[in-house]
């Protein structure tokens, strides 16, 4: 067995450099999952960005290789936006596609933006499949909502089965029985698709999600499930920064409150029962 192939026990601390060791096969794979960039456009659009994101800059914060770019992009195709990932080898991956002068690709940890000068304020924030790989969830929700203008809209596009013992079995037979074989198949090495496993399962139920991301200050919460298989296992966590107090008039106005969420999908109040 060649060192590559051995498997590594990959956690928080080291997904980074695996990510880029599958950069150049993580498009081939996620194209063989029903629904996966449908579920991202979705969530982009169930932030209700209005006028097809005429003079608003979003943010797309752990881009990969532009799956999530281009749903935002596919929501909001007059906005500016910045997408941010932490593996170089992914974000290469995105620049080698197509893409209108208003999208721009940045290196950065999604846990300290500032150091590459992602300081906002945005209009709006898409975060897929970005905040259970990171270290301090608390800390980047934060920081997410001091990214985002008064009123501005933010969608966390994730994994979440912890509440229901039904969406456990599911994402478990479907990672074992497809996801690693077929990782092992085309990137020569499984090791990124066990991590996957295993942090989806460990990572907040809905409810602890939503929790943390009141703790963090975000109000008019909401969450969302997809269709499909991925149904009760992948979600679209939506909140807003609070309107503030705003002097300017001119910054009251960009802060877009009105903007309402489209009811769709299939609304989740509490979590599935389980059996």
């Amino acid at each position: 067995m060649s060192a590559s192939s051995k498997p590594r026990r990959i956690d928080r601390g080291t997904v980074l450099r695996s990510f880029d060791a599958h950069a150049r096969t993580y498009d081939k794979l996620v194209a063989s999952n029903p629904g996966y960039h449908e579920h991202l456009r979705m969530s982009a659009r169930r932030m209700g960005l209005p006028n097809r994101g005429a003079g608003l800059r979003l943010l797309d914060l752990g881009c990969g290789t532009g799956a999530s770019t281009a749903a935002l992009l596919d929501a909001a195709p007059e906005a500016d936006i910045t997408a941010v990932d932490a593996s170089e080898e992914m974000l290469e991956q995105a620049r080698r596609k197509s893409w209108p002068s208003t999208v721009r690709f940045v290196q950065g940890n999604a846990e300290n933006l500032a150091m590459s000068g992602i300081t906002g304020p945005y209009d709006g924030m898409l975060a897929a499949y970005l905040l259970r790989n990171l270290v301090h969830h608390d800390a980047a929700l934060r920081q997410f909502l001091g990214l985002l203008r008064p009123g501005a809209p933010i969608a966390l596009h994730e994994y979440s089965v912890r509440d229901s013992f039904r969406s456990r079995i599911v994402w478990t037979t479907v990672c074992w029985g497809v996801i690693i074989p077929v990782g092992r198949i085309r990137a020569g090495s499984a090791d990124l698709y066990r991590y996957l496993w295993r942090s989806v399962r460990k990572f907040d139920g809905v409810g602890a999600l939503t929790a943390r991301m009141a703790a963090a200050g975000f109000e008019d919460l909401r969450v969302q499930t997809v269709p499909g298989w991925q149904q009760h296992i992948v979600h679209t966590f939506l909140g807003r920064r609070p309107i503030e107090p705003v002097i300017d008039t001119e910054l009251e106005m960009a802060a877009d409150p009105e903007a309402v969420t489209p009811p769709e999908g299939v609304e989740v109040t509490k979590p599935p029962a389980d059996g």
